[in-house]
C-alpha cells in the first residue's frame, strides 16, 4: 500500500470521527470546551463594546445599602422607588431583577395587630388610631399600589436541578406564557422545572408581568445562554427579559415559530424562535437563547437606587427608558462567570437580553446549522486529505494556513452578517489534526524511508537523481524489471605493471583519487555506480529513475572521464604515481535491472547479454589502441556524434556479430582533415572486408602517414599482410573473432 493511499485513509478516519460527532452520534468534553473558548473569542472579537442608553440598570450597590440600611429594605421604600421611577422620572418599563416572596413585616403593624385583637381588644381609642395607620404600615400593599399604577415587571425564579427529596413552590406563579398541550405533537427539549420561588400573591396578582430570572450556565460554568421559556407541571412560563421587552413592546402576543407550519412527528419541528411582535428572537433545541453580550461589565448605564429615592438625577435621565432593578453588592450573590467577565451582574445579563430582543442582535443558532457544519467539514476534509499528502512541507503548510483562514471568514461573516453561529471548533480541529497528521506521517514514516533511500543510494546515484528519487519515489521500483539502457565499463590498463613498485598506503591513496575523480563524472552526468571492482568501475544510466537520454549521457560521461584523468596526471607525477590511462565499454540494449543477490547480500544491479558485451568491449579498448568503444546500438541512438567504425566482431560467448565504434565527437564540430580521414578509413574497411588486399593497403598506407603511431591502422596492416599471404576463402564474412574476454 502506498504512501498515499495511507494518508488518505488515515485522513478519512479523522474525517468520519468528526462528522460523526457533529451529527450527534457521540459526544464529547473535549470538543464541546473547544467550541465553547472558540464561541467566547468570537464574542468577545465582535462585541460593539459601547455603551446602550436605552436600558438602565437601578443598582442597590454599597452606596444605596450604606445609605439607605442593609438589604432587604422595607416595601414602603420600594414603593417610594417606583413612585420615582414612573411619576417622577417616567420611565418605559420597571423590571425587578428581584424576588418579593415573603410579607414585609418591618413597620410592626403585625404587633400591633396581635394588640388590636388581644390585650387592647377594649382600648376604643388605640383600636380607632390603628386602623386610621395601618394602611400606612402595611408596606406590601403600598408596594402593590405602585405596582398597580406602573409599568411594573416582577422576577422570579425556578430551581431545574432536582435535589432528592427537596421541593419547595412558594409565592404566587404568573399565568404562563403557554397552556398545557401548546406544543402537543412536537418533539422540543424544553428545560423543565421542578420547583419555584415566587412573589406574594399581592404583589404578583398587582404587577403588569412576571417573568423568571433563572440562569443555566454550561457544563464548564459559563453564562452563555438563558432559557426563553421553562416547563412546569405541563404549562411554559416566560423569562424575565422576555417579559420585559413584551412590556415595553406594550404587551404584544408571543407567538413560537416553526420552520414549517404542520405538525409532522416524523419531521421537522424544531422551534426555532419566539415572536414578539415583529420581532424574533432565535433560540436553539431548547429554546435558550444566546446572550448578545455588548462587553465587559458597565456595558449600560448604572444609576445608584439611592439617587433615584432622593431624586438626585437630572428630570429626563431616565424618560422612556427600560429600567431594571437589581444589585451589583458583592455580598448579595448576584454575580456570574460569562465570556466577559468573571464577575459579571445578573441584572446586567438581562439587560443584554432585553437590548438583544429589541435590537434583533440574538446570535441564531438552530437545528439546521448542523448540516451546515457537515457540509463544510466534509469539502474542507475531502480537498486536505486529497491534496496534502502530494505537497511539500512549505505548500502544506501554506495550504493549511489558508483553509483555516477561510473556514474562519466563512465561520466570521456568518456570525457577524448572518447573525449565524456555525460550529467552529470540528473544523479547525480537523484542519489541525490533518496537519499534523500530513506533518507526522511525513516526517516519521516517509521521511524515515527517504533517509533509508538516500542512504541506499546516495554513494552510487547522483544527489540530484536521489532527491528525484526522494521527492517521486513512486516513479521508481526495486523490483526485478526489464527496461533499454545503457551500460559502462572502465578499467585501468595494465594495472598491475602500473602498481608495482608502490606501497600499499599509496596504492589506496591512488585509487582512492581516481575512483573519487571518475565518479564525480558520472554521477555529473546522472550515472549510476553499480560497483567498483578493483580498478575497475561498472556503471549504468536508465535506472533507477528512467532517462530516455541514456545513451548521450553515457557517452558524455565516457568523454569527459577520459579528459579528466588527463588533468590528474601532473598530480600523480609529483607523488610519483604512474600515468594510467583506461578503457572504456558502452553499450546500450535491454538488460534487468533491480534488487539482485541472496539472503545475506542484496545490491542494486543489472543483468543480461547488454551488459556481458559492454565488459568486453572495454576488453577491446587494448585490442585497437582506442579509449572508447561503443556498441551497435549506442551508435545507432546518437546519428549527431562522429563514429568510426573500428571492425565487425564476434566476441567470446556470444555466436552473432557486432559492429563497434569509436566515438570522435559532435559531427558539427569535426574538422575537414578528420572527416576526410574518416572517409579514407571506411573506404579501407571496404576493401578490406571485399578482400581488396592491394587496395586496402594503399588507403592504409596514406593513413599512417599522417598517423604513424596509430595501433587501429597497425593491427588492420598486420591482418591485410596475414589475409594476402593466407586468404581467408569466399565464405569469409569480414567478422573478427576473439577467444579471450579481453
Amino acid at each position: 500500500m502506498n504512501h498515499y493511499l495511507i494518508r488518505s485513509l488515515l485522513g478519512m478516519a479523522v474525517l468520519v470521527v468528526l462528522l460523526m460527532y457533529s451529527l450527534g452520534f457521540f459526544q464529547s468534553r473535549f470538543i464541546q470546551q473547544l467550541e465553547a473558548i472558540s464561541y467566547d473569542y468570537r464574542l468577545r472579537l465582535t462585541a460593539p463594546g459601547t455603551v446602550d442608553r436605552n436600558i438602565v440598570i437601578v443598582n442597590i450597590d454599597e452606596k444605596s445599602l450604606a445609605a439607605e440600611g442593609r438589604w432587604p429594605w422595607p416595601r414602603n421604600k420600594l414603593a417610594q422607588l417606583v413612585h420615582q421611577l414612573n411619576d417622577t422620572y417616567h420611565v418605559a418599563v420597571i423590571g425587578f431583577d428581584i424576588v418579593f416572596a415573603e410579607a414585609d413585616e418591618s413597620s410592626g403593624i403585625t404587633v400591633l395587630s396581635a394588640l388590636a385583637r388581644g390585650p387592647l381588644s377594649d382600648d376604643a381609642p388605640f383600636r380607632a388610631h390603628f386602623a386610621a395607620l395601618a394602611p400606612r404600615l402595611n408596606y406590601d400593599n403600598l408596594f402593590a399600589q405602585q405596582l398597580k399604577v406602573s409599568p411594573s415587571v416582577l422576577g422570579y425564579y425556578f430551581t431545574t436541578v432536582q435535589k432528592a427529596g427537596k421541593t419547595s413552590e412558594s409565592g404566587q406563579l404568573p399565568p404562563p406564557t403557554f397552556l398545557k398541550a401548546a406544543f402537543s405533537g412536537r418533539h422540543i427539549d424544553f428545560v423543565s422545572a421542578n420547583s419555584y420561588g415566587a412573589n406574594l400573591a399581592v404583589l404578583q396578582n398587582s404587577a403588569q408581568a412576571a417573568g423568571y430570572f433563572s440562569f443555566i450556565p454550561d457544563v464548564d460554568g459559563i453564562l452563555r445562554r438563558v432559557p426563553m421559556l421553562i416547563e412546569y407541571h405541563g404549562a411554559y412560563y416566560g423569562s424575565l427579559a422576555l417579559a420585559v421587552a413584551d412590556a415595553y413592546l406594550g404587551s404584544v402576543p408571543i407567538t413560537p415559530g416553526f420552520p414549517t407550519a404542520d405538525n409532522n412527528a416524523d419531521g421537522y419541528n424544531a422551534l426555532e424562535w419566539l415572536q414578539l411582535g415583529n420581532r424574533k428572537i432565535p433560540v436553539d433545541r431548547h429554546v435558550s437563547a444566546l446572550v448578545p453580550y455588548r462587553g465587559p461589565a458597565g456595558s449600560f448605564q448604572y444609576v445608584s437606587a439611592v439617587d433615584v429615592l432622593n431624586g438626585r438625577l437630572p428630570p429626563g435621565e431616565l424618560f422612556g427608558k427600560v429600567v431594571l432593578v437589581g444589585t451589583t453588592a458583592p455580598g448579595l450573590l448576584d454575580l456570574r462567570s460569562t465570556p466577559v467577565g468573571t464577575e459579571y451582574p445578573g441584572v446586567e445579563v438581562q439587560a443584554n437580553l432585553v437590548a438583544g430582543i429589541l435590537d434583533g442582535t440574538i446570535k441564531q443558532e438552530p437545528a439546521y446549522v448542523t448540516g451546515a457544519a457537515v457540509a463544510l467539514l466534509g469539502v474542507i476534509g475531502l480537498l486536505l486529505i486529497l491534496v496534502l499528502p502530494v505537497l511539500s512541507p512549505l505548500w502544506t503548510l501554506l495550504l493549511t494556513l489558508v483553509t483555516a483562514a477561510a473556514a474562519l471568514g466563512i465561520n466570521l461573516a456568518a456570525w457577524q452578517y448572518g447573525n449565524l453561529v456555525l460550529p467552529l471548533a470540528p473544523v479547525l480541529l480537523l484542519i489541525v489534526t490533518l496537519f499534523v497528521l500530513d506533518m507526522s506521517y511525513g516526517f516519521f514514516v516517509e521521511a524515515r524511508n527517504k533517509r533509508q533511500l538516500s542512504g541506499r543510494f546516495g554513494q552510487y546515484v547522483p544527489p540530484d537523481l536521489v532527491r528525484e528519487m526522494v521527492k517521486h519515489p513512486q516513479r521508481f521500483t526495486m523490483q526485478g524489471e526489464s527496461r533499454e539502457m545503457t551500460v559502462m565499463f572502465a578499467d585501468v590498463r595494465d594495472f598491475t605493471r602500473a602498481s608495482e613498485g608502490l606501497e600499499p598506503t599509496q596504492l589506496t591513496a591512488l585509487m582512492n583519487e581516481y575512483l573519487t575523480a571518475m565518479t564525480q563524472v558520472i554521477q555529473k552526468h546522472q550515472g549510476t555506480i553499480d560497483k567498483y571492482m578493483g580498478d575497475a568501475i561498472m556503471a549504468f544510466w536508465g535506472a533507477p529513475l528512467t532517462d530516455t537520454q541514456h545513451c548521450r549521457k553515457a557517452l558524455m560521461a565516457a568523454t569527459e572521464m577520459q579528459e579528466q584523468l588527463t588533468t590528474l596526471w601532473p598530480h600523480f607525477k609529483a607523488r610519483d604515481w604512474p600515468e594510467i590511462r583506461i578503457g572504456i565499454g558502452l553499450n546500450t540494449g535491454v538488460m534487468s535491472v533491480g534488487n539482485m543477490g541472496s539472503t545475506f547480500r542484496i545490491a542494486y544491479t543489472v543483468m543480461g547479454d547488454a551488459v556481458n558485451i559492454a565488459s568486453r568491449l572495454e576488453g577491446l579498448t587494448r585490442q585497437y589502441g582506442v579509449k572508447i568503444i561503443v556498441g551497435e546500438e549506442t551508435y545507432k541512438q546518437l546519428p549527431d556524434i562522429a563514429f568510426r567504425e573500428l571492425d565487425v566482431v564476434r566476441v567470446k560467448g556470444r555466436e552473432s556479430p557486432l559492429a563497434i565504434y569509436e566515438p570522435l565527437g559532435l559531427r558539427s564540430e569535426i574538422d575537414p582533415q578528420q572527416l576526410d580521414e574518416l572517409a579514407r578509413f571506411e573506404q579501407v574497411l571496404g576493401h578490406y572486408r571485399e578482400q581488396l588486399w592491394d587496395q586496402a593497403k594503399a588507403g592504409l598506407d596514406w593513413l599512417q602517414q599522417l598517423h604513424p603511431e596509430q595501433r587501429l591502422y597497425a593491427l588492420y596492416r598486420e591482418r591485410i599482410d596475414y589475409f594476402s599471404q593466407h586468404p581467408p576463402g569466399s565464405e569469409w564474412d569480414g567478422v573478427f573473432n576473439f577467444q579471450t574476454k579481453k
